[in-house]
């Protein structure tokens, strides 16, 4: 009977006590979180949107946020300097809000989505905006703008359509205009990249033939990145087919001619034309 309860005494002490095995067993990793949070910031020679000048060919610095779900669904806010005689009046700071769907599927990719373009502080006047060349009509208040947009890709190339569903950062009667985006981002290796970008731009029902009111065009980039812990480096011609010659006489400047202040009587500048952007940024 002793070594019996003895025996059970060991059995049950054995049950209690864990292994050596099971002392040195790693604990559970955490699962990942389906939530991604990221920021980003950058100082630039020029801001370019679509291939025109914001800045009046000054620095612009910018930066923003994002948020992603492991679902697909996303939103964010970038925001940019900008010059007031860039189609601005009173506007000194570019808000843009979006949000979409995106996915991958091996080397293919879909993106879905709207963005909206907010200017705080911007007070468009007869005086101080332009009036649609076809009918006259002319816009007063703040200026924005809000587009839908589909995009691809496939490895190091993307395509991306974007339409407007309001007015063309306020301009009248200009609803559904669009803009056609192919960019590719090849890795050399070692930190070095480079990227590439052709679009198209058409503006709805505003050209009337005039030297002053064509607006349609093709801008393309070529560039070279550099990766320094995270710090991205970057140079790129950028360049497009847009008229802004900035002749003298009021009536024979070209849409692209763009001034310094809301009016554009003190200086101008062609913001069509070509030029070398250099960058430094980082997501973090």
């Amino acid at each position: 009977m002793r070594n019996t309860l003895l025996a059970v005494s060991l059995a049950t002490a054995a049950l209690a006590v864990p292994s050596l095995a099971d002392a040195q067993a790693p604990a559970a990793a955490a699962p990942a979180s389906p939530h991604t949070f990221t920021g980003n910031v950058g100082l630039y020679s020029d801001y370019r949107f679509r291939g025109i000048s914001q800045t009046f060919k000054q620095p612009a610095i910018q930066g923003g946020f994002d948020y992603s779900h492991s679902s697909g669904w996303y939103a964010g806010n970038w925001n940019s300097s900008i010059n007031t005689g860039a189609g601005f009046p009173g506007g000194g700071i570019e808000m843009d809000f979006y949000g979409g769907w995106k996915k991958t599927w091996g080397d293919w990719g879909l993106d879905l989505g709207a963005i909206y373009y907010y200017y705080p502080g911007t007070d468009a006047t007869a005086a101080n905006f332009p009036a649609n060349p076809k009918n006259g009509k002319t816009h007063t208040g703040g200026v924005n703008n809000t587009e839908l947009y589909i995009g691809g890709s496939w490895t190091w190339l993307s395509l991306k359509y974007y339409h407007g569903v309001s007015d063309y950062f306020s301009l009248p009667d200009t609803k559904k205009s669009d803009y056609l985006d192919l960019s590719g981002t090849y890795d050399l290796g070692n930190g070095w990249g480079i990227v590439g970008h052709i679009g198209s731009f058409k503006l709805k029902n505003w050209d009337s033939g005039a030297r002053n009111t064509k607006a349609n065009y093709t801008d393309w980039k070529i560039g070279v990145t550099k990766d320094f812990s995270g710090w991205v480096l970057a140079a790129s011609y950028i360049d497009t087919s847009g008229k802004g010659s900035c002749t003298p006489v009021a009536t024979l400047t070209e849409f692209y001619c763009f001034g310094n202040s809301a009016s554009g009587a003190t200086k101008t500048k062609d913001a069509s034309s070509g030029t070398v952007v250099f960058s430094v940024s980082k997501t973090f």
